[in-house]
């Protein structure tokens, strides 16, 4: 909630379009009206819908590649999350948005 007013309401104009999945704090009344006060429209994913969510591909990528990560302490596994991600290019990333069915990247 704090996320959405204070760094994502900010940045959206009017008519712009918002999509959130089902995450309770998504849903709090504070988070669906500082959206609603700067004119973007709200819409929800339905539930359970990884495949209109683009993180869940890329957590499914990231999740794979993990997998054949050999340290398993929390510093180590924080430090090749960190390293997996950078992996991700600009283009791989437009292209999941793409593959969800957002026209518009």
């Amino acid at each position: 909630t704090l996320y959405v007013e204070k760094v994502l309401a900010p940045t959206l104009a009017k008519g712009e379009v918002v999509i959130l999945d089902n995450l309770g704090s998504h849903k709090g009344k504070s988070a669906r009206n500082a959206i609603r006060a700067t004119g973007a429209h709200l819409l929800f994913l339905p539930p359970y819908s990884p495949d209109l969510n683009p993180i869940e591909q890329v957590f499914a990528k990231l999740k794979h590649l993990m997998r054949a990560a050999e340290p398993r302490d929390v510093e180590a596994t924080w430090r090749k999350v960190g390293e997996l991600l950078d992996l991700f290019s600009a283009q791989e990333c437009a292209n999941y948005l793409k593959n969800s069915g957002y026209v518009s990247v």
